[in-house]
């Protein structure tokens, strides 16, 4: 007869409930104990530290941590949908809601906590939501899909995520919060203050200091909320998210202490007051304190999962729970914020503050008495010395030199950071364990992650590990591959290298001559045929489609049609329109264009117009039509300039002092026909008010009384980066030449798809190596660097232009063998959403999340504001819901 195990029982399967099960299962565990593990939710654990990615693609898949298959795996017992109501520790039993009952010997509450809804009278009204599960976001998705007006309440952590959320879903967004700035908790009122008003600058609006006395019927929203200063704002939704509360109610009904104001009490060994019974994360109090971020939770975690190892092995080391630092660095709806230590500062404490006001940065470090080692900072708008600090804090070393030093010396490279700095604070990885790890024979960010679980939490230090496993690679002369596919192993610059110096300007004779073959075909890929593309283009500037060269045969989808290739199938088109400005004769070609072939038409952050919904066979019909009508591509295709925005500058505004339109155009028509590593984004403002946004783009110029500032490397899209000043007070011609030199050397040294912001960061020595190099020619090459610009500059030529000029490129556009003979498009597939026409949606489409949210659209329509209305009305209103949706 077989052993019968003990059972150890988890109760809850979040993140933290999910690291115990991973700790139990590398120390093999389930070898010793039969496991289950019980969760309240329909899904087995994921991230919700990324929560508000869920609304990149509608679906919980790239949130997920582990399968039911994964748990099966491991012999684990998963329970999903299990609600655990009962506990009795003296028999050492539990029930479910179900009315089923289980007997364990050692029993974890991972039951974590639940979102804080303020007693307000109407909070239970249609559309009053929370933001905690993924059930809560499909009700939130719902919601806004019929909603124009969305406020949420709390203006901390979670509340900034969930107006990022319903930013994301195109509701106009408020934030009310009751304390008198954002983020209270662990900012200042003067980081508050920048916080705020760098988030209203992305169109959200915030009300701080806002009590919510009720919510009633609005007059021309759903709801109207009364807050107690007789004010009001009215809103279709709202989101609550005004802090968690520990989820304590299982084990208070079963008579497990609980603190005073909440919480499962614990030791340090993470035991509660009933016998072989512990607790773990948000739901545990620890010395009167809740930890309400991941990475204490998992260290509760290992220390429990380190004393049940104990209990089968003796000779296996326990751990204890002394509590856990609370630093954070996140990006809340863009903007770089981080907290450390004591961030609101103490009594006694000095202080040093950096305040750029322009820039939009505010850093403030507090210190102890002496002045001499770090308590605690504040960074708002850069986060670049965040590791620096962070480790200066954790270590308690004392700080050399004036403490404002720390501030001004920039950020701390990899190479810089001690072995016993954390890197993951997550998982307390410091740089020591993945340079040994590197060192033992995990040489990549997947084998880093399942060795040492580095970047497996939350995510955010995944490019700090990733530096460090190739610093240590090269510094251990070990097998460093940065070759840029399989066929070279030159990375681009090196390959841009070879081709300018050996005149190569044909991929065969490239692949044949410093490429490898595979299976004995030299063909290339993905990777390195559109590389080698744009090395072609940035060094002679030929047409991109030449087929002499077999230049067609390298380029991407959207190159190789020069239109963008949408979801339905169809293309876009975007005329260059220079600098924003646009006469109305051409206003009105675009607007006959769009009107004759139906295109869906919209305007651009970029100051141009897109068409979309244009058939293959249509483009060089369309494209005709508007270069007669004096327009040019906008290379909205391709990796090269795309638009140079400006303000109307001096000649219309009463604070320009530059005419930043007429510069605008200059640069867009200089640097239009450059194909470069990435895309590139330039702006160009009439004064320092700054209106173009050019500290957020690639190349960024700002007007002075005395002539030009130049801003390089800035980027406001995935990773958003405040760009750098590089020069001031330039006139016109040098601006020309620093933009001259600045670009070739990007184009010259960046890697493939590398941005200008990454790039910078990229560059040993960053900003003063660059300026030293385009200021002060420290390499020489300027020369050679203009020339390359004015052979680019001179070998324009608008493509399309060029290509309604060739017959055989033409042939490329022809679906069908008899073109006049070709199907129309079946008009069911679209739809119009006001007035213009929309991709039709697919209800047979049964992949994602987005349609489960239509389907209980349909199926539970809440009842309108007429109760009266018919049902002819009430389908027509269900149809616009659904189409709002997609």
């Amino acid at each position: 007869m077989a052993d019968i195990k003990p059972k150890l029982v988890v109760i809850g399967n979040g993140m933290v409930g999910h690291h115990f099960i991973e700790q139990i299962c590398s120390l093999k565990l389930q070898q010793s104990f039969e496991i289950h593990v019980f969760g309240e939710e329909p899904r087995p654990a994921y991230d919700r530290v990324q929560l508000s990615k869920y609304f990149e693609t509608n679906s919980a898949d790239p949130l997920m941590l582990a399968s039911i298959e994964d748990y099966q795996s491991q012999d684990i017992n998963l329970h999903l949908n299990a609600k655990v109501t009962g506990i009795d520790s003296e028999s050492k039993t539990l029930t479910t809601e179900s009315g089923e009952c289980f007997d364990y010997d050692k029993l974890v509450l991972a039951t974590g906590s639940f979102p804080f809804v303020p007693p307000i009278n109407g909070n239970e009204r249609e559309q009053c939501l929370v933001y905690r599960t993924i059930e809560d976001l499909e009700a939130i998705t719902a919601a806004a899909n019929k909603s124009k007006v969305g406020v949420v309440v709390g203006g901390g952590l979670l509340g900034l995520e969930a107006a990022n959320a319903l930013k994301q879903l195109g509701v106009k967004t408020h934030v009310v919060e009751f304390a008198p700035q954002l983020m209270p908790v662990q900012l200042n009122d003067k980081a508050g203050e920048l916080l705020c008003s760098k988030i209203e600058d992305l169109g959200v609006s915030v009300h701080t200091s806002k009590a919510t006395t009720a919510i009633i019927d609005g007059e021309t929203a759903l709801h109207r909320m009364t807050f107690n200063d007789d004010t009001y704002l009215e809103t279709d939704m709202i989101v609550f998210s005004a802090g968690i509360r520990p989820q304590d109610s299982l084990a208070r009904s079963s008579g497990i202490a609980i603190g005073e104001r909440g919480g499962i009490e614990i030791n340090d060994d993470c035991l509660t007051s009933a016998k072989d019974v512990y607790a773990i994360g948000e739901c545990a109090l620890w010395q009167g304190r809740i930890f309400g971020l991941v990475a204490p939770g998992y260290q509760m975690a290992r220390v429990v999962a380190s004393h049940i190892a104990a209990g089968t092995d003796s000779a296996s080391q326990t751990q204890q729970f002394k509590g856990a630092d609370m630093s954070t660095k996140l990006k809340l709806l863009g903007v770089d914020v981080a907290a450390i230590g004591e961030s609101r500062g103490f009594e006694n404490a000095q202080y040093v503050e950096l305040s750029d006001n322009q820039a939009g940065i505010y850093k403030k470090l507090w210190l102890d008495e002496s002045g001499t080692l770090l308590k605690g900072a504040v960074l708002i708008g850069d986060n670049a010395d965040y590791n620096k600090l962070l480790d200066l804090y954790l270590s308690q070393d004392e700080i050399e030199g004036s403490a404002v030093d720390i501030l001004l010396a920039g950020a701390e490279s990899e190479a810089d950071l001690k072995d016993t700095s954390i890197v993951c604070s997550c998982h307390q990885v410091t740089k020591g364990d993945i340079v040994e790890a590197v060192k033992a024979g995990s040489h990549n960010m997947p084998e880093i992650k399942a060795c040492t679980r580095a970047a497996s939490g939350c995510g955010g230090c995944a490019p700090l590990v990733q530096k460090i496993i190739d610093q240590t690679l090269e510094a251990e002369g070990l097998d460093f591959n940065k070759g840029i596919c399989e066929h070279f192993e030159h990375d681009r610059q090196a390959l841009y290298h070879i081709c300018k110096v050996e005149g190569i300007k044909d991929f065969e004779t490239l692949i044949k001559t410093h490429g490898k073959s595979t299976d004995g075909h030299h063909y290339g890929c993905d990777i390195c045929k559109p590389a080698a593309a744009s090395i072609f283009a940035s060094l002679s500037n030929d047409y991109v489609l030449n087929q002499d060269l077999s230049h067609v045969a390298l380029q991407d989808t959207n190159d190789a049609y020069l239109g963008n290739l949408q979801k339905d199938g169809t293309y876009s088109i975007v005329p260059r329109i220079a600098g924003g400005e646009i006469t109305p004769d051409k206003l009105i070609e675009i607007g006959q264009v769009a009107k004759e072939y139906d295109l869906y038409t919209k305007i651009t952050g970029g100051q141009r117009i897109d068409l979309f919904g244009a058939q293959l066979a249509q483009l060089p019909e369309i494209w005709k039509r508007l270069i007669d009508a004096g327009f040019e591509t906008g290379h909205a295709y391709g990796k090269s300039l795309r638009t140079v925005k400006s303000c109307v500058g001096s000649t219309w505004c009463r604070y320009g002092v530059q005419d930043s339109v007429g510069m605008a155009i200059a640069l867009e028509n200089r640097y239009k026909g450059l194909r470069s590593p990435h895309k590139l984004k330039f702006a160009v403002s009439g004064c320092t008010r700054e209106c173009a946004e050019a500290q957020s783009k690639d190349i960024g110029v700002i007007a002075s009384d005395k002539g030009w500032n130049l801003y390089v490397a800035g980027n406001g899209g995935m990773r958003p980066r405040h760009a750098d000043l590089f020069a001031t007070d330039l006139t016109t011609e040098e601006l020309y030449t620093y933009i001259d030199r600045i670009l070739m050397f990007y184009v010259k040294t960046a890697d493939k798809l590398q941005r200008t912001s990454t790039w910078m960061e990229s560059l040993e020595g960053g900003l003063e190596y660059l300026q030293s190099v385009v200021i002060e020619d420290a390499l020489g090459v300027n020369a050679e660097l203009e020339a390359q610009m004015d052979l680019i500059v001179e070998r324009y030529q608008c493509e399309w232009k060029t290509s309604l000029e060739k017959p055989e490129f033409l042939a490329r556009f022809n679906e069908f063998v008899n073109p006049d003979s070709a199907p129309k498009v079946a008009t069911h597939q679209y739809q119009r959403i006001r007035e213009q026409r929309f991709p039709a949606v697919n209800a047979d489409n049964s992949q994602g999340a987005g349609n489960i949210a239509i389907k209980q659209i349909l199926d539970s329509d809440p009842q309108q504001h007429d109760p009266q209305q018919n049902d002819q009305q009430q389908n027509k209103q269900k149809t616009e819901q659904m189409e709002e949706l997609v």
